[in-house]
């Protein structure tokens, strides 16, 4: 048991430097690996969204042109990928790299099958904008009785 408040102060002190030792260790392993919070740092950031009849999904990809992405649709399966290049010029010494380079993938399993003969994609400002209808088949019809 902690008889006096300096041992507490103590033991707290040692928690502090235990984290920041911590804190230490992670970020260096972010940098070395490029690994970030669970994603890789060339994978873009995504938002899905779902509106009635659709589903909309917005990645971030900022400098890459339509040709370097692929969108492949199947039923409720979707899958972003592309290939970032690097734009370090020739002959030029890197002293910071925080712009990854290399081939990224996302992928999503969506609650409902698309209709992919009627998926919409444009490529706006480093932002690609997905429109996904569901598929007819899936959505709830209303049936008349006479």
């Amino acid at each position: 048991m902690f008889t006096r408040i300096s041992d507490i102060d103590r033991l707290f002190e040692t928690m502090n430097l235990l984290q920041k030792r911590l804190d230490n260790l992670y970020g260096d392993y972010e940098k070395s690996s490029g690994y970030r919070w669970g994603f890789e740092q060339n994978t873009p950031r995504t938002n899905l969204y779902e509106n009635g009849d659709n589903f909309e999904i917005r990645a971030e990809v900022p400098g890459l042109e339509k040709d370097d992405l692929n969108v492949k649709i199947q039923g409720n399966y979707l899958e972003i990928s592309g290939q970032r290049k690097s734009d370090t010029p020739e002959s030029y010494k890197t002293h910071k790299t925080e712009r990854s380079s290399g081939s990224f993938s996302r992928s999503f399993t969506l609650s409902e099958d698309v209709d992919s003969t009627r998926v919409d994609a444009t490529l706006k400002d480093g932002v690609l904008y997905l429109t996904l209808p569901k598929n007819e088949a899936v959505k709830p019809k209303k049936i008349s009785i006479s």
